[in-house]
C-alpha cells in the first residue's frame, strides 16, 4: 500500500500540483514528503505525484538517484510528461504508473502499455459560501508584513460591536522575495483568530481592490512601526473615501489623525458606528486627495529649484 504521497513543490497556495497532493494524501490518510529532502528510511511504498518541467536542473540529478535507490519500489503519478531520457527511465522502473489524462496514458503506450488512466478532481480546498454581514473588513498587503498582533485586538473590537462580520485578505509580493510558508503560517494565525469570518482572496487585481475598497466598512492596514507617507494601500484607501484602521507613530504622515482622518489601533477602545466611519474616510479623502495625490507630488517636483534637486 501506499504509505505516503511525495511531491517536488509542496506549498498548495501556489502550485496546483501540491495542492493536488495535500488532498490526495488526506484521502489515503498518509503524509506528504517532499522530494528534495525525502526521508528515505521512513518510508516503503511512496507515491511520486509530479510534473517534470518544474524541476530546476540542479534537482535533476536526484532524479537518477532516486531510481538508482528505488527502482521497483516506488508508485509514479503523472500529471505531465515531456521526452527526456530521465522521464522515460523514471517511468520504466515505477512499479505502477497512473495517468492524469487521456492523453497522457496514450502517449506511454510505447513505453508502459501497462499504465493506469485516471484523471484529477477539483482542489478546492476551503469551499465557504460567502455570506452577507453587517461590517465588511478589506485588508492587504505584502505577504511578509501581516502583523498579528493588530488582527488581534481589531477581532475583539469586531466581537464587541454584536454585529456580523467578515475579513476579506488579499495579498502581494515585493519582487524578489516569494509566496512561502511565512505567509502561509500568519494566514493561519488570522484564521485562527478570525476562525469562519475571514477568507483568502489571493492576489487581486486593480479593479478587483478598487471594489472592495468601495464596498468594505473599513481598511484594516498594520505596520511594523506605523503608517508611513509612501503607503499606496492607505493612500488608495484614502483617496475612495474609505475609512483605515491602521497603527500611527511620530513619523506617520502629517494629517492622518486618529478619529479624524483614521483609526489607530492602539487607541481604540470600541469600533466607531456607520456614521462617524463615513466621517473620517470622507475627511480623509479630502486629506489623500489634496495633500497626498498625483497633483500635489507632481506640482513639488516642478517646483523644486534646481539647487534643490541636486544640479
Amino acid at each position: 500500500m501506499i504509505d505516503c504521497i511525495v511531491g517536488y513543490h509542496l506549498n498548495p497556495w501556489t502550485c496546483g500540483i501540491a495542492k493536488f497532493n495535500a488532498i490526495l494524501a488526506r484521502q489515503l490518510e498518509v503524509p506528504v514528503a517532499g522530494f528534495v529532502n525525502y526521508p528515505d528510511a521512513t518510508y516503503r511504498r511512496p507515491l511520486l505525484s509530479v510534473k517534470f518541467s518544474e524541476f530546476t536542473p540542479e534537482h535533476v540529478p536526484l532524479l537518477e538517484e532516486w531510481i538508482r535507490r528505488r527502482a521497483g519500489e516506488y508508485e509514479l503519478f503523472l500529471h505531465a510528461v515531456g521526452d527526456t531520457d530521465i522521464e522515460r527511465r523514471l517511468i520504466a522502473n515505477a512499479s505502477r504508473v497512473y495517468c492524469g489524462n487521456r492523453e497522457l496514458t496514450h502517449d506511454l503506450q510505447g513505453v508502459r502499455p501497462d499504465c493506469i488512466e485516471l484523471f484529477c478532481p477539483g482542489t478546492i480546498m476551503t469551499p465557504h459560501r460567502i455570506r452577507g454581514t453587517e461590517l465588511q473588513i478589506f485588508t492587504f498587503g505584502m505577504a511578509h508584513k501581516i502583523r498579528v498582533e493588530h488582527y488581534r485586538k481589531l477581532q475583539r473590537l469586531l466581537e464587541q460591536t454584536g454585529k456580523s462580520y467578515k475579513v476579506f485578505v488579499s495579498t502581494a509580493l515585493h519582487e524578489g522575495t516569494n509566496f512561502d510558508g511565512s505567509f502561509v503560517v500568519r494566514f493561519e494565525e488570522l484564521q485562527e483568530i478570525f476562525g469562519p469570518h475571514v477568507y483568502f482572496m489571493g492576489y487581486l487585481s486593480d479593479t478587483a481592490v478598487f471594489n472592495h475598497l468601495l464596498d468594505a466598512t473599513f481598511l484594516a492596514a498594520f505596520f511594523e512601526h506605523g503608517l508611513r507617507a509612501n503607503n499606496t494601500t492607505v493612500n488608495a484607501a484614502l483617496e475612495y473615501g474609505c475609512a483605515v484602521v491602521t497603527n500611527l507613530d511620530r513619523f506617520s504622515p502629517a494629517g492622518y489623525e486618529h478619529m479624524s482622518t483614521v483609526l489607530d489601533i492602539n487607541q481604540l477602545e470600541t469600533l466607531p458606528g456607520p456614521d462617524v466611519l463615513q466621517r473620517i474616510g470622507t475627511a480623509a479623502r479630502d486629506v489623500a486627495g489634496g495633500q497626498y495625490g498625483w497633483d500635489r507630488l507632481v506640482d513639488r517636483i516642478k517646483a523644486m529649484t534646481p539647487e534643490e534637486k541636486g544640479m
